[in-house]
């Protein structure tokens, strides 16, 4: 006779696993919807952090599950065996809204905040104050591809988790065309000398312009010599 097998077994369950299975999540289904692997969600199940690259690509990973999962502030303490305060806002719906309203109105204060270009004040005050401040687009909707330009891929991997730790889209971490690159730099595509000069300046490195390209929210990050950067990173 044919019948449907459980999501999972639920002996030694973790917190984690829990709280994916009772949302009815397969872990092909949560990986996915994380933007994560199988095996990335497999590993934060089951506490192996150690197998992801560096501590802070596996906080960034548990972020990333976490938030999929919309793990709020109560079940995360509850999954942690902490008391669970009460909900004052559940009996007033108006108040609740207002709160989350308010909230929502802070952070993004805050993205904007982070998003003005540097030097832009200067600017205005030198031309009266007429220019208003330019905002770029938040750092996750940039992708960087990092190179390895010196020879050595364990300290390009360093760098590109740094600028993972940044909240940057790193799409690939690769070999450059040779391995003589004296300096690291962030190389810019036309339109794109802003958003290099930003990621330059959280890395204290140069920045360079690329011969073409078409998409001025992609970068490129050839690493050098780890003297190069060693006092930006």
């Amino acid at each position: 006779m044919a019948f449907v097998p459980p999501l999972e077994p639920s002996s030694d369950r973790s917190p984690l696993a829990g709280a994916r299975l009772r949302r009815r999540l397969t872990l092909e289904d949560a990986a996915k919807q994380a933007k994560l692997t199988p095996e990335e969600v497999s590993w934060l199940e089951t506490g192996r952090l150690y197998r992801f690259p560096s501590s802070e690509s596996a906080t960034l990973a548990l972020l990333l599950y976490s938030t999929s999962l919309e793990i709020d502030r109560r079940e995360a303490r509850e999954l942690a065996g902490l008391p669970v305060p009460p909900r004052p806002l559940d009996r007033n719906p108006a108040r609740r809204i207002a709160t989350l309203a308010a909230a929502l109105a802070v952070v993004v204060a805050i993205g904007a905040a982070f998003t003005v270009v540097p030097g832009a004040a200067s600017r205005d005050s030198e031309g009266g104050g007429a220019t208003k401040p330019e905002k770029l687009p938040p750092t996750w909707k940039v992708s960087v591809d990092v190179l390895n330009g010196s020879g050595s891929i364990v300290y390009t991997r360093r760098v590109a988790d740094r600028i993972t730790a940044l909240a940057y889209t790193v799409r690939s971490v690769r070999r450059a065309d040779r391995f003589d690159y004296p300096e690291t730099a962030v190389y810019f595509e036309p339109g794109g000398a802003r958003l290099a000069e930003r990621l330059a300046k959280q890395l204290g490195v140069a920045v360079k312009p690329l011969p073409g390209g078409k998409n001025p929210r992609r970068l490129v990050v050839v690493v050098g010599p780890e003297r190069a950067v060693s006092s930006g990173l």
